[in-house]
């Protein structure tokens, strides 16, 4: 399929409250800001319709997933036929008891519910317990053709790995969308702030350089205690700051720490024609020489 240019990729940040009703809402809100600013793709943070609950490990909070699809999508169905936009959703899945999954799932204009990818990577962190509750994603990594675009969805922690994003590109992906949900210890935030907030911001620029194409990473703002109703001191302080780079993995739109609202850009296939024909990485890769890449580690015997 011919892409075509000028197409509006936007991302949603926003801050989640512990009212599913009210996030839900606060995101149909935003997207139809963003429908309105001519948005065609709308990729919303992770998890978004509750609280980052990861933070504990309690089995009160299973029943927080769905089937996907399920009431969700279908919920973003209607909204994405209504304002002929394509959505990229966070969602927990629950496959069976005992069987949940952290999940993306895309939804386009005209043919509904697309499919879904699940999480590869599951981090496990102090106040990110995800392997508590998430089991590793079974579906590899996927490509969506919606809104014209080639859409390729990774989550979170994926991010962080390279294999991720080139296998995803090598899938045919012209834009990468990782919705997120990131953040500082408040009590590391004055001695380590600076730099995981840079680390993250360079690792998925480089994705973006590495394959030449556009990065879509979207996280949520706001401070979530770890536990409010035992008034709990600690907690995350989601640092916000999501953006979205070009193929040369320059940002050209990015929101503020506590902005909430919507970023955009235009993508324009060009521009990955010209990033791939200047940086010729997938030319010039060695393909015959990269087999321990399915290894741990290569130790020496």
């Amino acid at each position: 399929m011919t892409t075509t240019e000028g197409i509006r990729i936007a991302a949603l940040q926003f801050s989640c409250s512990t009212d599913s009703v009210a996030n839900l809402a606060k995101a149909e809100r935003l997207s139809r800001e963003a429908a309105a600013d001519g948005a065609k793709l709308i990729c919303l943070p992770e998890l978004f319709q509750t609280r980052y609950f990861c933070q504990t490990e309690t089995g009160d909070h299973f029943a927080l997933a769905e089937p996907i699809p399920g009431p969700t999508t279908s919920y973003f169905e209607k909204l994405s036929a209504e304002l002929g936009v394509s959505f990229v959703l966070s969602l927990f899945e629950k496959r069976t008891e005992g069987l949940y999954h952290n999940t993306a799932a895309v939804i386009d204009p005209e043919k509904g519910y697309l499919g879904k990818y699940r999480k590869m990577h599951i981090p496990d962190d102090p106040l990110f317990l995800e392997k508590f509750y998430f089991t590793p994603g079974d579906l590899g990594f996927k490509v969506f053709e919606t809104s014209g675009i080639k859409v390729g969805v990774l989550i979170c922690w994926d991010q962080w790995f390279p294999e991720g994003a080139r296998m995803t590109a090598l899938k045919g992906a012209q834009v990468l969308v990782y919705p997120t949900a990131i953040g500082w210890h408040p009590s590391e935030k004055e001695t380590h702030g600076d730099a995981q907030l840079s680390a993250w911001q360079t690792i998925q620029r480089s994705h973006a350089v590495a394959n030449g194409v556009y990065v879509v990473a979207v996280n949520r703002t706001g401070f979530e205690p770890t536990n409010e109703d035992e008034g709990y001191p600690d907690g995350i302080q989601f640092w916000g700051n999501s953006f979205i780079a070009g193929p040369d993995g320059v940002p050209v739109a990015s929101a503020e720490e506590k902005d909430e609202g919507h970023i955009m850009t235009d993508f324009n296939v060009k521009d990955i024609a010209d990033q791939r024909h200047g940086w010729p990485f997938l030319r010039d890769r060695r393909v015959d020489a990269y087999d321990g890449l399915n290894k741990k580690y290569l130790d020496e015997d």
